[in-house]
């Protein structure tokens, strides 16, 4: 009984101790490098702000925000707004083919994926696909074979949303070239599909 009785003023005594020492290390932790101690809000404070500025800190340097600020405004440009910008995604509208072929490439695809995307967004939008073919074969053949681009280009636009209303083909064969030189870089020119757009 008497050891029983000597036992628990030291258990309390050395309970204490460990409390006192775990609070000591636990202020430790906030005190800074020059001795003066901090408070949470202030040691939060002290993390966010470290002579940086706030875009620093989120991680985005000066030019992410300037293409936040041209993100924003572009979702205030009216459609004709975005078709008249020469540097946008929207400024490529010709896409090229292949000698006697209505394959699109994957450049292609990726570009009108984003034409579709807009007709689809913007009901007052109207776009006429006009297909174009170099001067080799008869005048028949390159009417059907710019027909047949013009309606592989419409076939994306379409599976991007667009309405059929707001898309309209045409063929002009070879009758419009876009350059008249004989040669294989200007027949490569010309085997096309241009995109024409119209805001109502």
């Amino acid at each position: 009984m008497k050891l029983y009785k000597l036992v628990k003023p030291w258990m309390i005594a050395g309970t204490l101790a460990i409390f006192v020492s775990a609070c000591a290390t636990t202020q430790e932790e906030y005190i800074e490098e020059d001795g003066a101690p901090v408070d949470d809000q202030s040691t939060s404070t002290a993390i966010v702000d470290d002579g940086s500025s706030g875009a620093d800190a989120t991680g985005l340097d000066d030019g992410d925000t300037v293409e936040e600020i041209i993100i924003a405004d572009d979702s205030t440009m009216t459609a004709l707004d975005r078709l008249e910008k020469t540097d946008g995604p929207l400024s490529s509208r010709i896409i090229y083919f292949e000698l006697d072929s209505a394959k699109l490439t994957s450049e292609s695809i990726e570009i009108l994926e984003v034409h579709g995307n807009f007709i689809a967004g913007n009901g007052e939008v109207a776009v006429r696909l006009e297909g174009h073919a170099d001067e080799r074969g008869s005048r028949e053949y390159n009417i059907a074979l710019g027909d047949r681009r013009a309606q592989s280009v419409r076939r994306v636009l379409l599976f991007q949303g667009a309405s059929v209303d707001q898309v309209e083909t045409v063929s002009y064969g070879e009758e419009q070239p876009a350059v008249t030189d004989q040669t294989e870089e200007a027949w490569s020119l010309n085997r096309r599909v241009e995109l024409i757009y119209t805001v109502n």
